[in-house]
C-alpha cells in the first residue's frame, strides 16, 4: 500500500486539489493546504527531507519582488478610473446611435465599445457589469432578441481576456517565463478576429431573423445624424497617420503604423478640441460627441500599448502611464473625485491581494509538487500521448475546456500552466503561441455555464422581475437565467472556432518574432575582439572567434 501511495502520490496530490476547490474552498488556501499537508506526507514517505521546505520564504520573496506583477495593479487601478467616471456609458450611449440606424445597431455598439473596454481596463467584471447596466435595458426597451442581448454583452465582456492589456495576459507570461509585452503582441491580431468575428455573427443573424435587433426609432436618436462628416474627419486622420509615417519613418522603423496611428489620434483630438472650443460648424452634434467620446479612450490605448509594441516602455511602465491617463481624463472630464478615486484604490487593493494570495498559494503547491517529482510525472505523461505535438495541445485543450466549465483562469494560470511548459518545449511548441491559444480557450471559463463568472456578472445587475419602463411605459418581462445560458452558446462556440483558427493559422500570433532586435554578426565579432576577461587577459591574449 506505502508503495503504491509513493508511486501515484502526484496524481493524488493533483486530484486531492481539484477535489477542494470542486467542494467550494478558496483557491488559495486550497494550494497551500494541499502544498503543506503533502509535504508532510512527502517527509515522512522519505521523498524528500524537511530542510527542502526551507525554500518557501525565498519563493514568498520571489513573489512580492517581481516586478511584472506590478501591471496587475496598474492596469486594473486605470480600467476601474476609466468605468466609474461613465466613459463606458458616454461610448454606448453615442456609439450606440452612431449604429442605431442599422439593423442590430447596439449589439455592434457593445461589441465596438467591449472591445475598446478591453483595450483601457483589461478587466471582464467591470466590462460585463457597466455593459450590463447600460445597453441591456436599451435593448430590452426596443424589443431585441434576449438571447442575443445578453450573449453579445457577455462575451463581448470577455474580450478583456485576450486583447491587451489583459491581466490573464500577464500571468500567463510570468508562470510560462515569457516577455508580457510578446504576449501582448502574439494575441492583439487573435483579439480583433474574434471581435469581427462576433459582429459577423450579429450580422448574419439579422439577415436571418430581421426582428431579433431591430434598429432605434428615430425618436430614441436624440444625437441627430449627420455621420458623413465623421467619415471625414476619420478620412483626414488616416491620410495625416499615414504621411507621418512615411515622413519620420526612419525614426520609428521599428513600429511605424504604431506611429501613424497615433499620429492619426493627437490629429483627431486636436480637431475635437479645436470643435469644443471654437465650435467648428462642419462637424455634425454627431460626429462631434462620437469623436469627442472615442478618441480620448484611443489616445490612451496608443499611449499604453503604442509604447510597449515599440519597446520605449515595459509593461509596468506602461501601465503606470495608464493609470496617470486615466486619471488626467477623468479630471479633463470633471469626473475625478476623492471618492472615485478611493473606490478605485480599494478594488485595485483587493484583486491585487486576491491575484499575489493565489500565487504563493500556487509557489507552496508547485514547491511540494516537484518535491515528489510531480513535474516528472506530468511531463512523461504528455510526451506519452499520441500523435506528438498535436497529441498534446489537442488533450490540453480539452482539459482546459473542461476546467474551464468549473474553475476561473486564474485558478488553471496558477495551478495547470507551469506544469505544461516543460513537455512543450521537448516537443517544440512556441511557448508564447502556446500561451495565446490558451488564454483563447480560457477566455471561454468567464461564459461556460454552470460557474462562468460573465454569467454571474450580468445576473447580478440584469433585471429578475418585470419592471415598467421609465421611457416608453411598457410593460417589460425580467431575464431569467436560462436566458444567460442559452445566449451565451453561439459565442462559446464562436470561440472554439477562433481556437482552431490560432491552432491552424499560427502566423497570427508568431509575428511578434518579426519584432524582435536582430543582432549584427559584425558588431558580435567586435564586441568579443575588445573583450578583456579578468585572469584572461585581453583580445591580444586570445584566438579570434570563429563564426
Amino acid at each position: 500500500m506505502i508503495d503504491f501511495i509513493i508511486h501515484y502520490l502526484s496524481p493524488i496530490m493533483f486530484g486531492s486539489l481539484i477535489l477542494f476547490l470542486l467542494l467550494g474552498y478558496p483557491v488559495a488556501f486550497s494550494l497551500s493546504a494541499c502544498g503543506l499537508i503533502f509535504g508532510f506526507i512527502g517527509i515522512e514517505l522519505g521523498l524528500f527531507t524537511p530542510n527542502f521546505l526551507q525554500a518557501l520564504p525565498e519563493r514568498v520573496f520571489g513573489i512580492m519582488s517581481n516586478e511584472t506583477l506590478l501591471a496587475i495593479p496598474f492596469f486594473t487601478f486605470m480600467g476601474l478610473i476609466l468605468e466609474r467616471s461613465r466613459m463606458a456609458e458616454d461610448l454606448l450611449d453615442t456609439i450606440g446611435q452612431l449604429f442605431g440606424t442599422v439593423r442590430g445597431g447596439l449589439a455592434y455598439a457593445v461589441i465596438f465599445v467591449g472591445a475598446l473596454m478591453a483595450a483601457t481596463t483589461g478587466v471582464v467584471a467591470a466590462a460585463v457589469i457597466s455593459m450590463g447596466l447600460i445597453s441591456l435595458p436599451i435593448m430590452l426597451r426596443y424589443g431585441y432578441d434576449r438571447q442575443l442581448a445578453t450573449g453579445v454583452i457577455m462575451a463581448s465582456g470577455t474580450l478583456a481576456q485576450i486583447i491587451p492589456p489583459s491581466l490573464v495576459l500577464i500571468v500567463l507570461a510570468d508562470v510560462l517565463g515569457k516577455s508580457v509585452g510578446d504576449f501582448y503582441q502574439g494575441a492583439i491580431i487573435p483579439g480583433l478576429m474574434l471581435t469581427a468575428l462576433y459582429a459577423l455573427y450579429v450580422f448574419v443573424l439579422t439577415l436571418i431573423r430581421p426582428n431579433a435587433a431591430p434598429p432605434l426609432p428615430p425618436e430614441a436618436r436624440t444625437l441627430g445624424s449627420g455621420v458623413t462628416s465623421l467619415f471625414v474627419m476619420i478620412g483626414l486622420s488616416i491620410l495625416v497617420g499615414i504621411a507621418a509615417t512615411y515622413a519620420f519613418k526612419p525614426i520609428v522603423e521599428q513600429a511605424p503604423e504604431v506611429y501613424g496611428s497615433s499620429v492619426a489620434v493627437v490629429f483627431a483630438l486636436l480637431v475635437a478640441i479645436a470643435n469644443k472650443r471654437f465650435e467648428l460648424k462642419w462637424l455634425s452634434y454627431l460626429a462631434t460627441r462620437v469623436i469627442m467620446v472615442l478618441v480620448p479612450p484611443l489616445a490612451l490605448i496608443f499611449l499604453v500599448l503604442g509604447t510597449i509594441f515599440i519597446g520605449l516602455a515595459t509593461p509596468t511602465e506602461g501601465g503606470a502611464m495608464g493609470a496617470i491617463g486615466a486619471l488626467v481624463l477623468a479630471a479633463l472630464n470633471g469626473r475625478l473625485t476623492f471618492t472615485l478615486t478611493k473606490q478605485a484604490c480599494e478594488s485595485t487593493l483587493k484583486l491585487s491581494a486576491f491575484v499575489i494570495f493565489i500565487l504563493i498559494g500556487a509557489r507552496v503547491f508547485a514547491l511540494t509538487f516537484y518535491g515528489i517529482n510531480g513535474h516528472v510525472w506530468v511531463k512523461e505523461l504528455m510526451l506519452s500521448l499520441p500523435g506528438g505535438a498535436v497529441g498534446f495541445i489537442v488533450f490540453t485543450n480539452v482539459v482546459v475546456f473542461i476546467l474551464g466549465c468549473f474553475i476561473d483562469f486564474f485558478e488553471i494560470a496558477f495551478i495547470l500552466m507551469p506544469l505544461l511548459v516543460a513537455p512543450a518545449t521537448a516537443l517544440g511548441i512556441d511557448i508564447v503561441w502556446f500561451g495565446v491559444l490558451m488564454a483563447m480557450n480560457m477566455q471561454t471559463s468567464f461564459l461556460t455555464p454552470p460557474f462562468g463568472f460573465a454569467l454571474f456578472y450580468l445576473r447580478s445587475v440584469a433585471p429578475r422581475l418585470a419592471y415598467d419602463d421609465k421611457i416608453t411605459g411598457k410593460r417589460i418581462e425580467g431575464v431569467e437565467t436560462t436566458t444567460l445560458y442559452k445566449g451565451v452558446i453561439p459565442f462559446i462556440l464562436l470561440q472554439v472556432i477562433m481556437v482552431f483558427v490560432v491552432y491552424f493559422v499560427p502566423d497570427l500570433v508568431m509575428h511578434y518574432k518579426d519584432t524582435l532586435p536582430q543582432a549584427d554578426p559584425a558588431d558580435v565579432r567586435r564586441q568579443l575582439e575588445n573583450l578583456v576577461i579578468p585572469g584572461l587577459g585581453g583580445p591580444g591574449d586570445m584566438p579570434p572567434p570563429r563564426f
